[in-house]
């Protein structure tokens, strides 16, 4: 079992930064694919960015060129820096992981088995 613990969120303005943290229980730096989504109330969980165990990423067309995951050094944990944030990106963003590997496509919410209670990041405009 996995615990992750988020934290980072907060307000900002368009065109602001975050950096969100997800620290975990155990090591997961060479064993899990790591991934960042966010939720808005009474919508689906949305896959943000994916790191897999050997450090290759995958981002939603979204967020390309502006969002950037990363892995903690030791292993215990990932990091989603986010810059030029849109207000429509006001959302509970949450870390997952999963005991697999992924390449080309984030999955759904599904495709991870261990999560985070989420962190709010309100974008105001």
């Amino acid at each position: 079992q996995v615990q992750l613990v988020e934290s980072g969120g907060g307000s900002v303005q368009a065109g602001g930064s975050l950096r969100l943290s997800c620290a975990t229980s155990a090591y997961t730096g060479s064993t899990f694919s790591m991934a960042w989504f966010r939720q808005v109330p009474g919508k689906e969980r949305e896959g943000v960015a994916v790191i897999n165990s050997i450090g290759a990423t995958i981002y939603a067309d979204s967020v390309k060129g502006r969002f950037t995951i990363s892995k903690d050094n030791a292993g215990n944990g990932v990091y989603l820096q986010m810059n030029s944030l849109k207000p429509e990106e006001t959302a509970m963003y949450y870390c997952a992981a999963a005991r697999r590997d992924y390449y080309f496509n984030i999955p759904s919410s599904t495709g991870f088995s261990y999560w985070g209670q989420g962190t709010q990041v309100t974008v105001s405009s």
